[in-house]
């Protein structure tokens, strides 16, 4: 990750008070964009630096709509900021996956937040090209004005429409089957929870879909799978061999990216952010993040918002 300073508006008072009221006013959309767009928290921030670098210099007398303004100048950013992490991605050792987000109940309130920041809808958005992503982010996420999009993505409305519908089917074919509720997640963690404290093979098979995949990140600096676990036998014995030795003190219930999810501690320290994707009631997606570099934000909660 960039080593940036992470010092922006709402932390000093050196900068021109009219402009440091607009960028703090909307930081938590600004960052909310830029974290749909990149999945990744730390480039997030350093994107939020490079706007407000921006946004410092300009002459506000001229912003007829500061909201609108700030969302084009980090929507660029971040597509500058994606273009790049694409070649990262190409050498990363193993799967990638978005960096997980210790977030406040309210998130878990908006369910279409929600969705657009869990790990299985990042995961699907990673398959569309940069401008795809950065147009359904705009759009089908904050519902801005196809014209608003078009100036942020220096592209007619015309073909805003023609990426935002292409993008749409897309994601659509490959997003998860439904928009599934906070408490139902929750029921489906606690069942997965007890078989994985019991040892219970079978109840763990019970709460796990046939086609269940698992997948790890370890960034090739910790132990992770390096290929996706497929199927409910395979993940079953992954899972009772690798969390079963843990003692249930070390298993954390919190929320991540909007939806529960489990914190694994080993001595204290955290190890591994495990999400889950339900549908049904059933387990069908695994997201285990421990590389170390993806973990910071686990501390605090990260503000979000449309």
């Amino acid at each position: 990750m960039a080593g940036t300073s992470r010092r922006t508006p709402g932390e000093t008072d050196e900068r021109p008070a009219p402009a440091t009221e607009a960028f703090v006013a909307h930081r938590n959309l600004l960052f909310t964009v830029a974290y749909e767009m990149l999945g990744s928290a730390a480039d997030a921030e350093d994107v939020l630096q490079e706007t407000w670098l921006r946004w410092a210099g300009v002459d506000l007398g001229i912003v007829q709509d500061q909201r609108a303004y700030l969302v084009r100048i980090v929507t660029r950013q971040a597509l500058d900021r994606l273009r790049a992490l694409g070649r990262r991605k190409e050498s990363y050792v193993g799967p990638w996956l978005p960096e997980p987000l210790l977030t406040a109940p309210d998130v878990a309130e908006d369910a279409e937040l929600a969705e657009s920041v869990s790990m299985a809808m990042l995961l699907v958005l990673e398959t569309l090209t940069p401008i795809e992503r950065a147009v359904f982010v705009l759009r089908e996420v904050f519902d801005l004005a196809y014209e608003e999009i078009a100036e942020a993505v220096d592209k007619s409305p015309a073909a805003v429409r023609q990426l935002a519908y292409r993008a749409r089917a897309h994601v659509a074919a490959r997003r998860p089957r439904g928009v599934v509720s906070a408490a139902e997640t929750r029921n489906a963690l606690q069942a997965f929870q007890r078989a994985i404290e019991t040892g219970d093979l079978q109840n763990l098979l019970d709460i796990l879909a046939p086609d269940v995949v698992l997948l790890g990140d370890g960034g090739g600096v910790v132990q992770a799978t390096l290929s996706p676990v497929m199927g409910a036998d395979n993940v079953a014995r992954v899972l009772a061999a690798g969390l079963g030795r843990l003692a249930a003190a070390a298993r954390q219930p919190v929320q991540v990216n909007g939806y529960p999810a489990l914190i694994v501690r080993v001595n204290g320290e955290i190890d591994t952010v495990l999400a889950l994707r339900v549908d049904d009631g059933l387990v069908t997606g695994l997201y285990a993040v421990r590389n170390p570099e993806k973990l910071s934000r686990m501390q605090r909660e990260t503000a979000l918002s449309r």
